[in-house]
This record gives C-alpha cells, structure tokens and sequence, in this order.
C-alpha cells in the first residue's frame, strides 16, 4: 500500500534515533498541534464541510479492532484463505495474487479509512502489510506502525526501522513469493540493503508526512494546484520529447511506451536516471492500475532499456 507513491503526495521524510513507538506519536500529534495555532491561531481546522480539530491526543486505533468495528469480522489468527472469503462477502474485489497483507490493506481501504474525519493514528499493522517494519514488541504478528489518518485520507506513515538482516531477508523472500504468484506491487529482494544491514544499522524510527496534503487541509483546499508554489513560479522550459519510435529503437516494446509516459518519463535522459527495480515496480503497478491487457516486462528487460 503504499499511497505515498501518489504523484500528488509530496512527502517530508523525517528519521531519528530510535525512540519508543508511541513516542513517535506524540511527536506528530504535537507537531501538527502547533503547525495548526502557529498558522490559524487556533487547533480547529474547517476543510470543505468538516470541522477538524488538531488538538492533541489524537485517538488511537489499532488496524484490526478498526476492521473489527466497521465490519463485524475479526481478521486475528485468520488465514490468507479465511481473509479472502470475508473480503468476498465484504463485497471486495480480489485476485489470486493477492497476498494476507494486500487482503487487510483493500478491507481498511473500502471500509474504514473514510470514517477518520478527526486525526487518528492507526497502529499496529499486521507484519503481512509491512515488510521493512520492526515486529511489535509485544506481539510477532504485528508491527511497530502507525499511519496518521485526517478527513478520511493518509497524512503521515510512520514505523520503527527494521534492522535485524535475517528477518529482513524471510520478509523479502516471502514477498518475492508474492510477486511469483503475480503481485506486481511485491518488493524484490535488495542484496544491497541485506548486506549493509549485516554490517549494522542503529536503531531508527522513520516517519513520511504529505505536506501538500498537509497545507491542503490548513488552507481548505481542494485542489494541490493551489498549494503548489514553485512549480507555477519557474519559468517555462520548452522540454524536447523522445518520439515513440526513438523510445521503440532502444528496446521498449510499443504497448510499454506509453506505459513508460504515464510514468512522467517521456525523455530518454530522464530514462537513464531511473533505478531499474524500482522502475519495474513502477509500470507493473501502473499497467495493473490501467487495466491494460499487455505482460509485464521482466527486470531485466527494464534495466536493458536504460543506457
């Protein structure tokens, strides 16, 4: 899930020495308390139709008993299969590739994210849903994370770092078995990231905040055009595009270059600085959030494409 790859959620990305969990709540809530009386004058927010108040403590919510509350099922000690049928009667679309974790995460989305008008933390993810999260201290089933929910949208994703490199490997494995059973969201496995893990990383808490959302719900915009400043101020650019036929000469099939184009890519330079596993990801999410009738590429066809 992760909605902070929305090209409309810029995001600030906050990491500090490792502090307890609901410690890293306390900051937020703070935080925001004092950006909304810093600006407004005052904790109370008006955005479209709703009044919300950034008065601190904001409620806590642990994912499950969320799930639990607005729909009658309790999803604890349940199976993959078992989440399938209640997403089933739920009325949730799903597919085979569909993991336990990408299973919880459509459930939260369809029938409860929209309930959290004021601030609500929602902590406690299942370890299914968050495979660079640390397991929650008090339960191997779960993670130390919070994602921070403001008029039924995700303002900030917040967790302690995983740090443990033999944990981290069985997380990415599992999630290369997702992506064998065709998830195209799966993580691939980071040998890079494995090996600088063995050598030792201290313990930290990561922490990414919308700030266009953020500045959206302080000055009761509904529109990020409104709020984005620098990019109306630049001066214009004429920007030379690669035809189609120059991004085909290179080895992108033709169903896939405009694929490559919704990706904002639309120059061979720009191509050329891409991370290829991370553009992989990229257009198989986007071929299956655009419904298209075309077979991924696989990484190594992508990483071939950039010179």
């Amino acid at each position: 899930m992760d909605r902070t790859h929305n090209p409309e959620f810029t995001v600030m990305e906050i990491y500090v020495a490792y502090k307890d969990y609901h410690w890293m709540m306390n900051f937020t809530e703070q935080m925001l308390e004092k950006v909304a009386m810093d600006l407004n004058g005052t904790t109370e927010v008006v955005y479209g139709e709703n009044k919300v108040s950034f008065k601190a403590p904001f409620a806590r919510i642990p994912m499950l008993e969320s799930i639990k509350t607005h729909t009658g099922f309790d999803l604890n000690g349940k199976s993959e299969d078992e989440i399938r049928e209640i997403s089933k009667t739920l009325g949730i679309e799903t597919d085979p590739s569909m993991g336990k974790g990408k299973l919880i995460d459509e459930i939260f989305g369809e029938k409860c994210e929209h309930h959290y008008i004021q601030p609500t933390f929602i902590t406690d993810y299942p370890i299914e849903m968050s495979p660079l999260c640390k397991k929650h201290r008090d339960n191997d089933e779960l993670t130390e994370r919070f994602e921070l929910f403001v008029n039924g949208k995700e303002l900030a994703n917040a967790y302690t770092e995983l740090n443990d490199p033999i944990d981290q490997k069985e997380r990415f494995e599992e999630q290369l078995r997702l992506s064998e059973k065709g998830d195209d969201e799966a993580m691939f496995i980071d040998d890079d990231f494995l090996r600088a893990l063995e050598y030792g990383m201290p313990p930290t808490s990561g922490m990414g905040i919308g700030i266009d959302r953020l500045v959206m719900f302080m000055t009761n915009n509904d529109s990020i055009q409104e709020v984005l400043l620098f990019p109306q101020m630049r001066p214009e650019k004429k920007k030379v595009i690669t035809t189609d036929a120059e991004f085909e000469a290179i080895g992108i099939p033709a169903p896939w270059v405009e694929v490559v184009r919704k990706a904002g890519i639309n120059t061979i330079e720009a191509l050329n600085e891409q991370n290829p596993n991370k553009l992989h990801g990229q257009l198989c999410g986007l071929r299956k959030k655009l419904k298209l009738d075309i077979k991924n590429p696989t990484p190594e066809e992508v990483k071939a494409w950039i010179q």
